[in-house]
């Protein structure tokens, strides 16, 4: 599966729930660049953080566009996410089911056929405006 592949794959899983699907995309020493936040290693703290993704945020991602670099070890995706602010999520304004649409992208280093580092962006300023 070339970078693009499996950048794609990871997203569709996202897209379509598939949490196990997802998680296997991952290698089991995946570092994770969370966006504004911490530098979270292992395959065990991502699906943490996408249990609690998945407690406070209902998000679909729309307008993929993802790029390669020619050796396929690196990716970078840009897209747009449509979600919904379901819980609380810790120091950041409180939910209420509010709707909020955001530029977003990530980038990927590849190596044995698994995502090993996934970094993501988006402008958190512009999603606190959406939800306040």
């Amino acid at each position: 599966m070339t970078a693009t592949e499996l950048v794609n794959a990871y997203y569709a899983a996202f897209n379509a729930g598939d949490m196990p699907g997802f998680l296997a995309l991952l290698s089991e020493d995946v570092i994770h660049d969370v966006n504004q936040g911490e530098r979270q290693m292992g395959k065990a703290k991502f699906a943490a953080f996408m249990d609690k993704m998945n407690r406070c945020y209902r998000e679909r991602l729309a307008d993929i566009v993802v790029m390669q670099n020619a050796e396929g070890s690196r990716a970078a995706a840009e897209f747009t996410v449509h979600g919904q602010y379901l819980a609380d999520d810790e120091g950041l304004p409180a939910a209420n089911g509010q709707t909020y649409v955001l530029l977003a992208g990530a980038f990927f280093y590849i190596h044995c056929g698994k995502i090993a580092r996934v970094t993501s962006y988006y402008n958190l300023n512009d999603w606190v405006e959406q939800v306040a």
